[in-house]
């Protein structure tokens, strides 16, 4: 990171223009790299030199993870980040160097000699949250599903027709069946 010392500001003469200077703080560099670094997909956050402990996400201190260090007419960045799952490493990376390099060259007219990237690590929130919301939209179809079927069964409906059995006429027939039917034949005789 850049100390106090490093954060002077740089003075680059206009050639062509006599009306002053410009000046640029290592912070500023900084930041314009930072905002690059971060729009690149695949870029789950900035993070210190000093490793995957310190891992910042996007919105955070933007300049987390930017070293910039000035000459009188060109600007040198390392940039320390976190890849998510997934992304390829070196597409990413190299996406971040262009971009960087272009972002810093249009703003500022500094010449970018180089933008090194350190990939200090991989996050797997994005992959864990896609999986998440997998769950969520899972239980979310079941819970629908449970809705849609009738706390209750509906009773089955029974249409007879003529010389079909009737309910009480389905089940065994016990002793006192037997002794009704046969009053019943003893009465028509």
């Amino acid at each position: 990171m850049a100390t106090k010392k490093d954060n002077l500001p740089l003075t680059l003469d206009q050639e062509n223009d006599s009306t002053g200077t410009i000046t640029y703080a290592n912070e500023v560099i900084a930041i314009i790299a930072g905002v690059a670094a971060n729009e690149v997909e695949g870029v789950a956050g900035m993070c210190s030199g000093g490793g995957i402990t310190e891992v910042f996400g996007r919105n955070k201190n933007i300049t987390k993870g930017v070293k910039v260090e000035l000459g009188t007419e060109e600007a040198a960045v390392d940039i320390y980040l976190i890849v998510e799952y997934g992304t390829p490493i070196q597409t990413c990376a190299g996406a971040v160097q262009e971009n960087v390099r272009k972002s810093i060259e249009s703003m500022t007219g500094l010449h970018v000699v180089r933008v090194d990237v350190h990939v200090q690590g991989v996050s797997f929130e994005k992959e864990q949250k896609v999986a998440l919301e997998g769950l969520e939209s899972l239980t979310a179809l079941g819970e629908q599903k449970a809705e849609e079927v009738p706390a209750k069964p509906a009773k089955p409906v029974r249409v007879e027709f003529e010389g079909e059995p009737t309910p009480a006429e389905e089940h065994e027939p016990t002793a006192v069946d037997l002794e009704m039917e046969a009053e019943k034949v003893d009465q028509e005789e």
